[in-house]
């Protein structure tokens, strides 16, 4: 893996215990033959769903993204507007597999992945019949044209989703933003959506451990563990979209978007969990995110899969 990469310090162990009484285990089995059917589903009616309008395809798939979170046992409780429709790149915190279908079933978007989720079974299937953009992360030459590709999907009036931390975190805290896709947004001219997620346990409101996808977590024990979970709400937080025009270069506007997701100063939810250093990633530099001339140029579908520091979305 590439030293550039982003990483996290949450680990499985420290970071995704989960908290009470876990539920009983044919429970948790019925929860994933039910994720599952759903999974194929998706798969089967991609194509054709492809081919409806704008509405009634959004429609179905928040609808289906809400019954797969069902599925697993998690609610959602959503705060704010998605405002009016029309091209915006959609930025959130990253902690779980389990955002991409939580912003699904909210804000219909396209997504932003690494290749190697298009490799995966079923998952990588269904994230390339949504129109996932993906991107090689190893390879830094490669950055401008996946820039260019997003921005010409936001000129085209597309919703694209990134999450700039480009590592899962627990949810405790966060890390930077890196400020790659932003440059799309501001040729793009579009405002951003910042999104703050958070999944909490019904009994008292506070953070729930157990979706957090984090260290070298395999998603199969990560899967497990969300079944046997209980109580368990996902929050979404819609904040107010920053304007284009507003913020005139990637860095101040990455900042705001950064900001506005944490709520607060940017220091951690709890102590004891540092924050990542703010130290220089390749994906900050000019020549990484931009060719010599202005980079012209992601959109309304369904979701891909997330990871862990492992292997960063």
């Amino acid at each position: 893996m590439s030293v550039w990469l982003p990483t996290a310090p949450c680990t499985p162990e420290a970071c995704a215990a989960h908290q009470g009484r876990p539920a009983g285990v044919p429970r948790a089995v019925a929860r994933l033959a039910c994720a599952a059917a759903l999974l194929l589903l998706a798969v089967l009616a991609a194509p054709p769903l492809r081919l409806l309008p704008g509405r009634p395809r959004h429609a179905l798939v928040r609808a289906w993204a809400t019954a797969l979170l069902g599925a697993l046992g998690i609610r959602i409780t959503v705060h704010g507007s998605p405002g009016p429709a029309g091209g915006r790149l959609v930025v959130a915190n990253h902690i779980s597999w389990v955002d991409i279908p939580l912003v699904a079933a909210v804000l219909p978007c396209r997504m932003l992945a690494k290749s190697e989720v298009g490799a995966w079974p079923v998952l990588g299937r269904l994230a390339a019949r949504a129109g996932t953009l993906f991107i090689e992360r190893d390879r830094i030459r490669a950055l401008p044209h996946t820039v260019d590709t997003l921005t010409r999907s936001l000129l085209a009036g597309d919703r694209v989703t990134v999450f700039p931390e480009g590592s899962t975190w627990c949810g405790r805290a966060q890390g930077p933003f890196r400020r790659a896709a932003f440059q799309a947004a501001l040729d793009a001219g579009v405002p951003v959506q910042p999104v703050r997620l958070a999944y909490r346990l019904a009994a008292d409101g506070s953070l729930a451990a157990a979706p957090a996808f984090v260290g070298d977590d395999p998603l199969t024990t990560s899967l497990w563990r969300i079944a046997r979970a209980r109580g368990i709400r996902a929050e979404v937080r819609l904040m107010p979209r920053i304007p284009p025009g507003r913020h005139p270069d990637r860095r101040d506007l990455a900042r705001a978007a950064q900001a506005a997701v944490r709520g607060d100063t940017g220091e951690p939810a709890f102590p004891g969990i540092p924050t990542q250093p703010s130290k220089p990633s390749a994906t900050d530099k000019d020549s990484a995110n931009r060719p010599s001339a202005s980079v012209h140029h992601w959109a309304s579908s369904s979701p891909a899969a997330a990871s862990s520091r492992r292997t960063p979305s």
